[in-house]
């Protein structure tokens, strides 16, 4: 490698340093979707994806809800609480937009999680208006949600993208930072994507299909004449433990960082309680509390391996091994 004359070259440094309350508010955009998603688990998990009709984006062709039940309260909940993300993110953007310079990263990242927050809407829409929701048992409802997982954990991912670029120190502008590896990289995320899809899918086998016991959960897994969302359950553990190999790789890579070390080690334990939720779900025949549970941990996965996977191979241009981690 050619010797550079300092640590980080001149692009790499900042530009406009973005507002505390910019990167605050970007996090905090994260963390709100995080609970929309854990809602919509429960949604899906109690049957109540039907609460409001085949209506939307009104609730049973209105706004104001007389004598609800329990059902039409957590659906209608739940597409508020969209709602509400819906405005944030543009929110974002807008504020991004106004607070930085034209090249930075986070603008790109803020207008991908825009497109990614209304193609959910699309998807949540439907399935609503195509019937696939309570206790649909098409083929079809299961390709609509693994679709809807994949374009949740990337959205996720953009707004993750988003707040991790507006905090970082140097490297935030196009032009200022290489991919270092980028096979690696996107190996091991798309393996967590296919890892979550097939953890949605098997999900909804347990809600569709509950079994008495574990024996016969893992029975009815193999047997001849189960439905198809149930033969695919056993593939989630299966798939989870080819990605938990991608994730250990990142993660030893990142321990020659010592900047990396501590959210490596988030990761790591992370990884740990996801195994251990995946465990306790299957013992316990998938309790909706568990399995909402089981979704928070793998978000909250998924943005500390977003953000440790950008800060790894998506470097300022100079950096070398070891020497930069924000």
């Amino acid at each position: 490698m050619n010797a550079v004359s300092a640590p980080f070259p001149a692009t790499s440094l900042p530009v406009q340093q973005p507002a505390r309350g910019l990167r605050r508010f970007a996090w905090g955009v994260v963390a709100y979707n995080v609970l929309v998603i854990i809602w919509g688990a429960a949604v899906r998990a109690t049957g109540s994806g039907a609460g409001c009709g085949d209506h939307w984006p009104l609730c049973n062709g209105s706004v104001i809800q007389h004598h609800p039940t329990i059902s039409t309260i957590i659906e209608f909940a739940h597409r508020s609480m969209s709602g509400v993300a819906l405005i944030a993110i543009v929110a974002l953007l807008v504020w991004t937009v106004r607070a930085t310079a034209k090249r930075h990263l986070a603008r790109a990242a803020a207008v991908a999680a825009l497109v990614l927050t209304l193609n959910e809407a699309l998807l949540g829409a439907l399935l609503v208006l195509l019937g696939k929701t309570a206790t649909d048992q098409s083929a079809s409802r299961g390709v609509y949600l693994a679709l809807h997982l994949a374009n949740t954990l990337l959205m996720v991912g953009a707004m993750t993208l988003t707040a991790h670029f507006l905090s970082r120190e140097r490297g935030f502008m196009r032009g200022s930072v290489e991919m270092r590896r980028p096979t690696l990289a996107i190996t091991g995320l798309l393996a967590v994507i296919i890892t979550g899809i097939f953890g949605a899918l098997a999900a909804l086998a347990d809600t569709l299909y509950p079994s008495p016991n574990v024996r016969a959960a893992i029975l009815e897994d193999f047997a001849a004449d189960s439905p198809t969302l149930v033969h695919l359950r056993w593939l989630h553990p299966v798939i989870s433990l080819v990605a938990g190999a991608f994730i250990v790789w990142i993660v030893f890579r990142a321990f020659h960082s010592v900047a990396n070390r501590g959210l490596a080690a988030g990761v790591i334990g992370l990884l740990v309680l996801q195994y251990w939720l995946g465990f306790a779900d299957l013992a316990l025949l998938a309790p909706v509390a568990l399995q909402m549970l089981h979704l928070l941990g793998a978000d909250l996965l998924w943005i500390a391996l977003v953000v440790l996977t950008a800060r790894l191979y998506l470097r300022p241009i100079g950096c070398t091994e070891g020497m930069c981690g924000r």
